[in-house]
This record gives structure tokens, C-alpha cells and sequence, in this order.
């Protein structure tokens, strides 16, 4: 598994698995099922309420913790410094470990005007060594802009809606201008037909590297610098989606995908978005 190196200089694996919506035993058959086929990188979160199920799939597994790369978010409802450090124990508590790779805040909600102070509880975590880096999800510009004004800290991450469709390439520059990886969720889009999972130019792409229109478009985030999670509930996508070493994109490839940019921003606005 390849690796990025973060600006805190921890290293990350280059693609993961995103658990979004797999719940209860789902998400303990898939992730002890990926850490099998070689993924080390799991991503939840708080609002999914999958935690435990990870925690337990990894435990399966029977992999050293330390091989492992686990990220998961604190929620809208524990925003603030205090319920941020309490919302913390209860992920490490319901992950069954004892520190987290990285831990993001999972929306910036400025309704609530708390991003700030959500910060300063992982910057805090950060220095306990209860986190070793430290990032932020679905956050635009002037959102960091602000962190970095009042903390002086970065974030590793940002992780961002991305897509083909929406490759979104001004948060990209300045989350590379800033030393900051941008990671993909939704990463080959909604599954729905209009998807560029299902876009003809994805699909000319596919049948001339013999891949799978998903393994085109993760190879095609992985040539950016990108860090894509897929989720997936099945095994055989398992294989599908970290199969995607063994071929590169050539330039034509590139420019065909650049042209079916619809220039759509994400599904929801972080300024207005609000997750409880």
C-alpha cells in the first residue's frame, strides 16, 4: 500500500474504506474482510453510529492496532471545547482503542460558531498523544483561514465530496498551497445513474485499461494526489476498489476527464449545512 505523507510528517495509506451507512454487522464483516485483502485505512465517525462495529471488524481481523490507520469526526452536537473532549473518550471507548490516527471535525456548522473552539479540543488531543493528526471535513477556505487565525494550526485533512463531476479544483489548490491532503468521500460518486460511475467518457476509459469504471475513477484521484475512501458492504467491490496499482492513466485519459467536470460544488453548502 502506497502512502502520503502528511504535514505533520505521519504517514497515511493512499486510499481506505469509507463506512457510511454500514451498520451493525455489516460493518464488522467488511472491515475485518478489507484488513484481509489489505486495506489499513478505515474511516467512520461519530454520526454513523457504526464505531463499535469497526472497532469489533479490526478486533477480528487480528491485526496489530498499530498496523491500522483509523480516522473517525466529532459530530455537530459535541462542537465545543469540553463536549469535543468528551465526545473523544466515547469514540476511543466504542473503537476499543486507545488513541486514533486521525480525528476530524465532521462539519464546521458556523451557525453554532464553535469550529474554533472544536479545534483548540484537537489541537489539545494532539499534544496528549491521543491523536496523532488532527483535520477537518467538509470545510471550505475561509473555514481554515480562520483556524489557522485564532489557533496557528493547520489541519493534515480536509476531507471533501469529490468526484469527476465535481473535482472541485479551487479547494484542491489551496488545501495543496496550504500543505493540507485533500481525501475524497463519495469518491466515484452517488451510485445514482446521472453518477460519473456511469459516464460514457469513464466507460471508454475502462474498456481500454481492461478496469472497472469505479478502478478508473480512484486511479484518477489517486494521479492527483487525492485520497479517496470508497465504501462499499460487498467483497467483491472490497477487491475491486484496491485494485488499482497496476495500471496508470495517460494523458488523453486525464483531458477526457477533465472535460465531463460539471462544476457542481458538493451535495450541501457547508455555510448552511447543519448536522446534529
Amino acid at each position: 500500500m502506497q502512502k502520503y505523507k502528511l504535514n505533520d510528517a505521519n504517514m497515511v495509506p493512499c486510499i481506505g474504506l469509507g463506512t457510511v451507512h454500514l451498520n451493525d454487522t455489516a460493518a464488522r464483516e467488511i472491515v475485518c474482510a478489507a484488513i484481509k485483502l489489505g486495506y489499513r485505512l478505515f474511516d467512520t465517525a461519530s454520526r454513523y453510529g457504526n464505531e463499535e462495529d469497526v472497532g469489533y471488524g479490526m478486533q477480528d481481523a487480528g491485526i496489530d492496532r498499530k498496523d491500522l490507520f483509523v480516522t473517525s469526526k466529532v459530530r455537530g452536537i459535541d462542537h465545543g471545547f469540553a463536549p469535543t473532549m468528551r465526545a473523544f473518550e466515547a469514540t476511543l471507548e466504542r473503537l476499543r482503542t486507545d488513541y486514533l490516527d486521525l480525528y476530524l471535525i465532521h462539519w464546521p456548522l458556523p451557525q453554532l460558531d464553535l469550529y474554533v473552539e472544536t479545534w483548540r479540543a484537537l489541537v489539545q488531543l494532539r499534544q496528549d498523544g491521543l491523536v496523532k493528526s488532527i483535520g477537518v471535513s467538509n470545510f471550505l477556505p475561509h473555514h481554515i483561514d480562520r483556524l489557522f487565525q485564532e489557533t496557528g494550526v493547520l489541519p493534515s485533512v480536509n476531507q471533501i465530496q469529490l468526484d469527476p463531476h465535481r473535482p472541485r479544483p479551487a479547494i484542491c489548490r489551496y488545501n495543496s498551497d496550504h500543505g493540507i491532503l485533500t481525501q475524497s468521500w463519495g469518491p466515484i460518486g452517488q451510485g445514482r445513474p446521472t453518477s460519473c460511475l456511469f459516464d460514457p467518457v469513464i466507460s471508454q476509459i475502462a474498456d481500454k485499461h481492461y478496469k472497472t469504471a469505479a478502478q478508473v475513477i480512484l486511479r484518477w484521484h489517486l494521479q492527483r494526489g487525492l485520497l479517496p475512501i470508497p465504501k462499499t458492504g460487498r467483497n467483491d467491490r472490497l477487491l475491486e476498489n484496491i485494485s488499482v496499482f497496476d495500471f496508470e492513466l495517460d494523458d488523453i485519459d486525464l483531458e477526457m476527464i477533465s472535460e465531463i467536470d460539471q462544476g457542481d460544488s458538493g451535495t450541501d453548502d457547508p455555510d448552511t449545512y447543519f448536522e446534529e
